[in-house]
């Protein structure tokens, strides 16, 4: 309990850790963003990483000139982009396994099962909607890799949905970050975000559970 506690706490105060970060490591807090946001999208057993409201916090320390935001964007969208196509590959090689077994230690095959749904409802629109999707956009690269998605078709759609979401989130932060009304309530900004973010999942899984 008390870790969920202090992650919870991370994850409303995102400005203040990452704000002491920059404070006490300079220029590494890029290396740091990078690896989050790589990770979120690159590895199915790390989705609990911050996204949506990481970005816009980045883009909030961005708009009070504590990071330049013409190498911020372009950063994040490499980051995402490759942890993408790091999940394609790990889910080609590895994936066809993970379903034909019944209990994975590493994985959480509920999330894998919705995801997979997900992306047969959706097709390859999967990649570019699941960038608004917590979770399901850690888990739907992985499930086209599996899913033996033509790789040329899926690079287009993980390029587009990495532009959006990206530059969404970030330039949110940055144009809308420095108003006083957002200052002085960021951390109800934050929830928000995450509610938002996590709504259209939530509301599916209540749909999926009432109708069995």
């Amino acid at each position: 309990m008390e870790l969920i506690a202090q992650l919870v706490d991370v994850f409303l105060h995102l400005d203040r850790y990452l704000g002491v970060f920059l404070h006490d490591h300079g220029l590494w807090v890029y290396a740091l963003l990078f690896a989050i946001i790589f990770a979120e999208t690159g590895f199915v057993v790390t989705p609990f990483l911050p996204g949506d409201s990481l970005l816009f916090v980045a883009g909030t320390l961005a708009a009070g000139h504590g990071l330049e935001i013409q190498w911020l964007i372009p950063l994040l969208i490499a980051a995402s982009f490759g942890g993408d196509n790091t999940n394609y590959w790990i889910g080609h090689h590895l994936g066809p396994r993970v379903f034909r077994s019944s209990n994975s230690r590493l994985l959480n095959r509920e999330y894998l099962d919705r995801t997979r749904a997900f992306y047969d409802r959706h097709g390859g629109k999967t990649i570019l909607l699941a960038r608004f999707l917590p979770i399901v956009r850690t888990f739907a690269p992985f499930v086209a890799g599996v899913g033996s998605m033509p790789y040329a078709r899926f690079l287009a759609f993980s390029f587009i949905g990495s532009v959006l979401w990206i530059g969404l989130f970030v330039l949110a932060g940055y144009y809308f970050g420095h108003l006083p009304v957002v200052k002085k309530n960021l951390t109800l900004v934050m929830l928000g975000i995450i509610i938002i973010s996590i709504l259209p999942g939530a509301i599916a899984w209540l749909r999926h559970r009432f109708s069995r």
